[in-house]
Order: structure tokens, then C-alpha cells, then sequence
């Protein structure tokens, strides 16, 4: 959605750090309606098999919206988080969660208490196999919190990020990936988003990571 979202990480990253950028591959891979289980990490983390020669260090894992909502789902997830991560370690390399968001309305399984179960399904997951997870979710949250007019999902469908809700995700990522401060970033989509809804959701999202890392 919206040109990708790593594609959005990496020119955030670049207009903070433009040395970083020429040392920077990014890939993602998606198959479209699928869960995770259906991806066959073995194939996709082969240096050279997707067009990077080197090995990765980060590969970032994402789930279904909905795979915190029932017990098989989230036993699914958990199993094939495992065995993708034995994968990625292999290879040298980290394994990242991407927490996602709560679907809202219209989606017909919207609930109060869903982004609560997103939180502990990937919080638990990640300590499970001591991987980092990244709080997507949780910015998602606290922007709507601060701002409950502005726009993250796809009034279609009430799961997919609009162009708003893929910045802040990509604000999250690079805050957390990287350790960079996105307040301030002069990156907008190519003036897609304004200026000051940019510094808002880079705050949020900074606020999020500072708080969510500085958990016991």
C-alpha cells in the first residue's frame, strides 16, 4: 500500500543520514490475502535469490491484523514466527516483529480490546525469541488518541493504511531500527503529507518508541 513501506523507511533514513542511504538494500515481500506461513523464508533470505547479494541483518516479520483473535491464529503465528526466526539466525541475521494496528470501523471485527490482544501476542512472541518488536500498533493508537479526525486506514476496508497511517508506520520503523529521531524529518511523501501533520505523527511516533523501550 502507498508505493510500500519500506520504500518510505529507507527515504526517511536517507534524509537523515545520507551516507547510510548508499549503503542501504531494502526488500519486501508480500503475497497479497496471505498469513506468514505462507512465505517461504528459506527461499527469500537465500543471498541473491530476491536481487541482494549480501546476506541481511534485519529481517522484519508482520502478520495478519487479525491474527491475535483467536486462539489458532495466534498459535500459527507464534509457531511460524519460531521457524522463520531459526531461519533468519541461521543466516546470520536479526528478526524484528512489526506489531500491526487494530482494525477500525467499517471492518466487521473491530473491538475495543483488539489492539490489546495484537500487544501481547507480539510482545510475547518477540520475548519468546528475544527478538525486537516494533510498537506500529501501539503509534497507531496514540495518534488517534491526539488526533481522532485525522485518517490511517483505508475508510474502504477499515484495516490498510492510508497514506497518513503508512508514514507513521514508516516514522515507527525508523525509530526504532535505527535509533533516529524522526521529529523533524524533512521527508513527505513528496509533499503528499503536509508539513505539520508530518511533525505530528513523528512525534507520536517517537513518543511511542521512547515510552514502549522504556518498559521493565
Amino acid at each position: 500500500y502507498n508505493n510500500s513501506l519500506h520504500n518510505h523507511v529507507r527515504r526517511m533514513v536517507a534524509a537523515s543520514n545520507a551516507d547510510l542511504d548508499k549503503r542501504m538494500q531494502y526488500k519486501s515481500a508480500t503475497i497479497g490475502g496471505s498469513s506468514l506461513d505462507h512465505h517461504n523464508m528459506d527461499w527469500l533470505t537465500m543471498p541473491g535469490k530476491i536481487g541482494v547479494k549480501e546476506p541481511f541483518e534485519l529481517v522484519i516479520l508482520a502478520g495478519n491484523s487479525g491474527d491475535a483473535l483467536s486462539d489458532k491464529t495466534r498459535a500459527m503465528f507464534a509457531k511460524t514466527v519460531a521457524e522463520h526466526n531459526q531461519v533468519i539466525t541461521s543466516r546470520g541475521a536479526k528478526t524484528a516483529l512489526y506489531m500491526t494496528p487494530a482494525y477500525v470501523a467499517p471492518h466487521k471485527e473491530v473491538n475495543p480490546q483488539n489492539m490489546r490482544k495484537t500487544e501481547d501476542m507480539y510482545v510475547s512472541v518477540a520475548n519468546d525469541i528475544k527478538a525486537m518488536t516494533i510498537p506500529v500498533g501501539l503509534a497507531f493508537e496514540e495518534a488517534y488518541r491526539r488526533y481522532p479526525a485525522m485518517k490511517l486506514h483505508d475508510a474502504e476496508d477499515g484495516s490498510h493504511p492510508t497514506a497518513l497511517g503508512t508514514y507513521l508506520a514508516a516514522s515507527t520503523v525508523v525509530a526504532s531500527v535505527y535509533g533516529l529521531s524522526p521529529v523533524g524529518n524533512p521527508y513527505t511523501m513528496y509533499g503528499a503529507v503536509s508539513p505539520e501533520t508530518a511533525l505530528q505523527l513523528q512525534q507520536v511516533a517517537q513518543d511511542v518508541v521512547n515510552k514502549f523501550f522504556a518498559r521493565k
